[in-house]
C-alpha cells in the first residue's frame, strides 16, 4: 500500500509504476498493490490530471484508479505500507493505536537508491510532476528488488 496525503498524486503514481513493474517481471501472482490517502478530500476521484499526463508520457496508465482513504483495516491487510512523507508516516502510525503493526509502515524514500531528499515532494502545489515521477520510479524498482530477494521470487525471463 502506497500512501500520500489525498491519494491523487504521489501514491497513485507509485501504485501504477509498481503494478507495471510487477507485470513486466511476471510476478502478478505474488503482489497486490493499492494506494490510499490520509485524508478523504478526494475519495472516488481519479488521480490529478497533471499526474495522469506525466504517467502516461512514461506508458503508465492511472485512469482506472480512484482515490480512497487509508483505514485501520489496511494496516492489517497489507504486509508493507509506504508513506510518501514524514507527516503521512506519522498519521499512519497514529491509526495503529496498539503499535503492533508499526513494523509494516516505512517511509517510501528510505528505499530510494539515490535519495536527494528524505521525502517525496508533493507536486500538487509545487507542480514538479516529472521530478516526482523520477523519484517514484527508481524507488519502486528498489522496493520490488528488495521484495523479490526477501521472498526468493523468480522473475520471468
Amino acid at each position: 500500500m502506497f500512501v500520500c496525503l489525498g491519494n491523487i498524486c504521489r501514491s497513485p503514481l507509485a501504485q501504477g509504476i509498481f503494478e507495471d513493474l510487477v507485470r513486466r517481471e511476471g510476478l502478478e501472482a505474488h503482489f497486490e498493490a493499492e494506494s490510499s490517502g490520509i485524508g478523504a478530500w478526494h475519495v472516488g476521484e481519479k488521480p490529478d490530471v497533471r499526474m495522469r499526463r506525466t504517467a502516461k508520457a512514461h506508458d503508465i496508465d492511472l485512469d482506472g484508479q480512484r482515490a480512497q482513504q487509508l483505514s485501520r483495516y489496511d494496516l492489517k491487510r497489507f504486509d508493507h505500507l509506504y508513506a510518501m512523507d514524514r507527516s503521512v508516516e506519522r498519521d499512519m502510525l497514529l491509526l495503529d493505536r496498539s503499535g503492533a503493526l508499526h513494523q509494516k509502515v516505512s517511509r517510501f524514500s528510505v528505499h530510494d537508491p539515490d535519495p536527494d531528499t528524505h521525502e517525496v515532494p508533493d507536486p500538487y502545489f509545487e507542480g514538479n510532476f516529472e521530478l516526482v515521477y523520477t523519484i517514484v520510479d527508481r524507488t519502486c524498482r528498489s522496493i520490488l528488488d528488495m521484495l523479490v530477494q526477501q521472498h526468493n521470487l523468480k522473475r520471468a525471463p
